[in-house]
């Protein structure tokens, strides 16, 4: 049986990702550090370098599909140390460990390695990187040190994707993992603000491409079975990858179409235009549109799910 190895399989994308395999009849292990159900999940501290190349070698995993991250731009600029540990040293210790093996391994990345300046989107998988933020930066130095690794490995040969995606929404525990669900939360909030009460303010300036985390799962398993191919062993396969849905919304229309799915009002909220160069806050990009052409070249499915209808079942509104 063929195994994936799935990190940071108790948020949001890797939980998914976990599914996605099993499903298909791979033996799929997750792990984590706190949120652990083992066997299925398993403990890994992945800044502890003897503990990822113990887990591999208990594992024996034909894929790893690194999904651990932090992945929030606030949190990375409040402690940038952290961060760089989280999202480089454990990804390039996680690279050299899986290429001394020579296990295919999947680097999640984002797309907000652009700077997202106007006129610049939809952006290329060889356009040129420009992080506007800390959590942009880290991730990627995540990619550089993946790439570093195999360059000095020899035998990088279709062993490696990096696979960059945008700002991801689907089930989960909590909805703050997402900074789409988390919006769903915002509307509640404001039915319970009283007459004369702040209105919450909404993000109506930066163009966002909400991207199910089920279509990314998807896209990592068929990556896998591709790049784990013997009959592609000869191919010159990408080594960087990018999966985006073409739904174009601000917060505040994400918002908007919570409160029709919902039959909400929308009354204590508004929306707001941000500064671009924000004082004392992260920087977050206008449009970081991500091409997905190099993957329709290798015949990979970037279709993805219809993100009003996606709602409408996860929360049962079918008014």
């Amino acid at each position: 049986m063929t195994t994936a190895l799935i990190t940071g399989a108790s948020g949001l994308l890797g939980r998914q990702v976990q599914h996605a395999f099993k499903i298909d009849g791979w033996k799929a292990i997750g792990t984590g550090l706190s949120r652990i159900s083992p066997p299925e999940v398993v403990k890994l501290d992945i800044l502890d370098v003897k503990e990822i190349e113990r887990v591999l070698d208990e594992v024996k995993p034909n894929v790893v599909i690194h999904c651990a991250a932090n992945r929030f731009p606030d949190s990375c600029t409040a402690n940038p140390e952290a961060a760089k540990k989280l999202n480089v040293d454990a990804t390039r210790a996680l690279a050299a460990a899986t290429s001394r093996r020579g296990v295919f391994l999947i680097y999640i990345s984002t797309d907000y390695v652009f700077s997202g300046a106007r006129g610049e989107a939809p952006y290329k998988a060889n356009a040129t990187p420009n992080p506007p933020n800390v959590y942009g930066q880290t991730k990627l130095d995540g990619e550089k040190a993946v790439l570093d690794v195999a360059s000095a490995s020899g035998e990088s040969k279709n062993k490696f994707v990096i696979l960059r995606v945008p700002v991801l929404y689907g089930s989960c525990d909590e909805p703050k993992d997402s900074a789409v669900n988390v919006l769903m939360s915002q509307l509640w909030s404001a039915q319970k603000l009283e007459e004369g009460d702040a209105k919450i303010k909404v993000d109506d300036y930066a163009l966002r491409f909400p991207t199910n985390t089920a279509d990314v799962a998807r896209v990592c398993r068929d990556l896998s079975k591709l790049y784990l191919d013997p009959r592609n062993a000869q191919r010159d396969l990408p080594t960087t990858l990018q999966f985006s849905s073409e739904d174009q919304m601000t917060k505040w229309s994400i918002v908007q179409t919570f409160s029709d799915i919902m039959g909400l009002p929308l009354g204590n909220l508004e929306p707001f235009t941000p500064n671009e160069e924000p004082e004392g806050g992260v920087k977050r990009p206008y449009d970081c549109h991500l091409d997905t052409g190099d993957l329709r070249e290798l015949g990979i499915d970037v279709s993805t799910a219809n993100f009003k209808a996606w709602w409408r079942r996860e929360v049962g509104a079918f008014h």
